[in-house]
């Protein structure tokens, strides 16, 4: 387990870390999650050794590492621009760890292969890093850091610079990767479908605090509040109640509207709203309205959906949520 307790780190008048206390269990894929200057880099280079607190404790597996160097962390570190050694090949450069601390030469190579063929680079040992696309070299990256068998594996946004379809396929093989090493892992991220993907649980960061922890289920269905709430998704406001765009469903009868919403008990009810625009995006449809009120939401619909209402901008149309379970209810008591 890690464990933060009290940090606090400031850049002059900049609070980066403002009293963040956090429990990472041991084995979890935990990410950091919050928008630029929350202080969720600042919250993982602590972890690793890599800045120093003005005041708090690290722990890691019951050890206090406050002021242990990087070095002696047990820590594999991964940055969004992974620095490879150009003139190495990926064999030599997942090796470099081991190398510098003088394992036996049968060790290694019987490492480095098991290592490869792990993160699927196993037809790739003699290439350097210039012949290797972005994701490839990033699996080196996270290849290289197992190979000293780290404690705690923390991942600086390690997908960030690249492409929407390498991240997404990335996403999915991380989350593979770890069910298959089980090593304590901490991901840095600010792409909320990141880490609603990959991990066990979130540490949603703000300003410097954490404003909520748990699974990705109980952050998107309970925030603790309004930042956590609007930070995990877009929300629309149906009547005084919140409700997830894609929990919306729109008819253009109003009486089948008020038929189908007496089913849903706590329900927000029927809103009359005009269709401001129509954008397909792919397989799904934002329909983008304006309720009676002048207040301006969006509901997220299937193209299947769309086709069969035939939506058009001016129309008026009746807007519900699905069911019960669609109203998000913000839960004070969740929040740190």
């Amino acid at each position: 387990m890690i464990t933060v307790s009290n940090a606090r780190k400031q850049y002059g008048t900049f609070t980066a870390l403002d009293d963040v206390s956090v429990e990472i269990p041991r084995g979890s894929l935990t990410a950091l999650l919050g928008p630029s200057g929350s202080g969720k880099s600042t919250l993982l280079r602590s972890i690793a050794g890599l800045e120093g607190l003005d005041s708090g404790v690290v722990t890691i597996a019951g050890r206090d590492v406050t002021k242990e160097p990087p070095q002696r962390r047990g820590i594999g570190f991964v940055f969004q621009h992974y620095a490879a050694f150009k003139h190495m090949t990926v064999r030599d450069n997942v090796a470099f760890g081991l190398s510098i601390r003088k394992r036996p030469k049968a060790e290694i190579a019987r490492k480095v292969d098991d290592l490869l063929e792990i993160v699927g680079l196993e037809g790739f040992q003699h290439r350097y890093p210039a012949q290797l696309s972005g994701g490839q070299r990033q699996r080196m990256a996270l290849a290289r850091a197992l190979a000293v068998d780290p404690e705690v594996l923390l991942l600086d946004e390690p997908f960030g610079a690249l492409d929407a379809k390498v991240r997404a396929d990335l996403r999915t093989w991380l989350r593979r990767l770890h069910d298959e090493v089980h090593v304590t892992t901490v991901l840095v991220t600010h792409d909320q479908e990141e880490a609603l993907d990959v991990s066990d649980r979130i540490a949603v960061l703000n300003r410097g605090r954490i404003e909520q922890v748990g699974d990705p289920v109980t952050l998107y269905d309970r925030p603790a509040n309004d930042f956590v709430m609007g930070f995990l998704g877009s929300v629309a406001t149906l009547g005084d109640q919140l409700v997830r765009p894609h929990d919306i469903v729109l008819t253009r009868d109003r009486a089948v509207a008020l038929a189908e919403d007496a089913k849903v008990p706590g329900s927000p009810g029927v809103i009359e709203a005009v269709v401001e625009r129509v954008v397909r995006l792919g397989f799904e449809v934002r329909v983008e309205l304006r309720a009676d009120s002048g207040e301006r939401f969006a509901a997220q619909i299937t193209r299947r959906d769309a086709f069969d209402l035939e939506l058009h901008t001016g129309e008026t149309v009746f807007a519900r949520a699905a069911h019960r379970s669609s109203v998000i209810e913000i839960d004070p008591a969740l929040a740190i």
